[in-house]
């Protein structure tokens, strides 16, 4: 199987994240469906944010001080992760169907 590729999100697109669950009362499940993210990094971000130590846009701290990451980018980045899930689920499918046409043919003799 193919592994997915890593998701790299800047600093401001975390704190953003984080102030839509607090700023329209959101819950993590729901903001993480309308961003398009783990339930798990989407909690771990608002952990880290209630206790301060969510890396801030300039501080000079995490991945937007070393480099922004352009919306045509992150979009590749998107496509690519989906292009693998579709690999996987698309292999997954050919093994069950060559492993039922085997039983069928089993069953026939």
């Amino acid at each position: 199987m193919e592994k997915l590729p890593k998701q790299v999100y800047t600093s401001e697109f975390r704190e953003q994240a984080v102030a839509m669950i607090e700023r329209d009362k959101l819950s993590v499940a729901e903001a993480s469906r309308r961003l398009s993210l783990s339930q798990k990094t989407l909690a771990n971000w608002v952990r880290q944010a209630r206790s301060d130590k969510l890396p801030r846009a300039g501080d000079g701290n995490g991945i937007a001080a070393r480099r922004t990451v352009t919306d045509a980018e992150a979009e590749n980045s998107r496509l690519r992760r989906e292009n693998a899930e579709l690999r996987m689920e698309r292999d997954i499918l050919k093994k069950s169907a060559a492993y039922f046409a085997s039983e069928s043919w089993r069953g026939a003799r």
